[in-house]
């Protein structure tokens, strides 16, 4: 029996293009990462600045340690390699920064309850695409991949 429906079209389309739409996922949950490291790179005292406003301990130390492994979490999922040990990496390094920075329940009702709970659900997105790599790994388009 052959069906001719949208979502028929749709499974098809994700079959045939699999492995550049998980290379396309991989690049974009990576890009984050990419925005984040560049920033506390270029604006070094900003980032230990921040890290001091949520009275973290060596606060130099948290934000290279942060740049160490945004960095390395770009380049394993942006190129492939190790993806399903990077994803493990990304989920671990956002529930942990979100456990850290994005607190939303502890700001007064408002603007900036709003923004830290707008943080929230991006770093649930994130751990979410992480998890995706995970299960389906780097896909063809990848370095070091098995041939």
């Amino acid at each position: 029996m052959k069906f001719n429906s949208p979502s028929l079209a749709v499974d098809e389309f994700a079959k045939k293009r699999a492995d550049a739409l998980i290379l396309v996922g991989r690049i974009l949950v990576a890009w984050v990462f990419v925005g984040s490291a560049y920033g506390a790179i270029t604006n070094f005292s900003g980032a230990v600045g921040y890290s001091k406003s949520l009275n973290l301990p060596a606060p130099e130390l948290f934000t290279l340690t942060n740049i160490a492994l945004e960095t390395l979490i770009s380049i394993g999922l942006i190129l492939g390699v190790g993806a399903r040990y990077c994803a493990v990496l990304t989920f671990v390094f956002v529930l942990v920064a979100t456990a850290i920075a994005h607190r939303y329940w502890e700001y007064p009702a408002g603007a900036p309850q709003i923004g830290q709970y707008n943080h929230f659900l991006k770093n649930i997105s994130i751990m979410g695409g992480a998890m995706l790599i995970f299960v389906t790994g780097a896909g063809r388009f990848s370095f070091f991949r098995k041939l």
